[in-house]
């Protein structure tokens, strides 16, 4: 369960998660240009007030966990609906940038299989 393989994995996804978990707060990575169905989702989310830095908190919250290699599989499950709902926010609102989505779900799918182990007893 913890081999190159698996750790590279787990660290490429951290990194991923702290630079937009922080970018939320700092907003140091420009925002692309959205189409104005994504655009109004995304404004929407702002005016909520916490939407977004509730979930910057979980990703960097996620990021430190699985760089510190801290209850990995208890932070690849928080990660489910967030990756989720990042790919389908991409599939049906910005597909052309649908590319970030899919490391992240992807790298989220990998790392469950590779720590399923962890997984057995919930499913007795």
């Amino acid at each position: 369960m913890n081999s190159n393989f698996t750790t590279l994995l787990r660290i490429i996804l951290a990194l991923i998660l702290l630079v937009f978990g922080v970018n939320k707060f700092l907003e140091f990575i420009p925002a692309p240009e959205l189409s104005s169905e994504a655009s109004d989702f995304m404004g929407s989310l702002v005016d909520t007030g916490y939407v977004l830095y509730f979930l910057g908190i979980l990703e960097i919250g996620i990021g430190i966990l699985l760089l510190l290699k801290k209850w990995v599989p208890f932070a690849l499950l928080v990660l489910v609906p967030i990756s989720v709902n990042i790919l389908m926010f991409h599939i049906f609102m910005d597909l052309p940038d649908i590319l970030q989505a899919i490391v992240v779900a992807g790298l989220n799918a990998v790392l469950i299989m590779k720590y399923w182990k962890a997984y057995r007893p919930l499913f007795h």
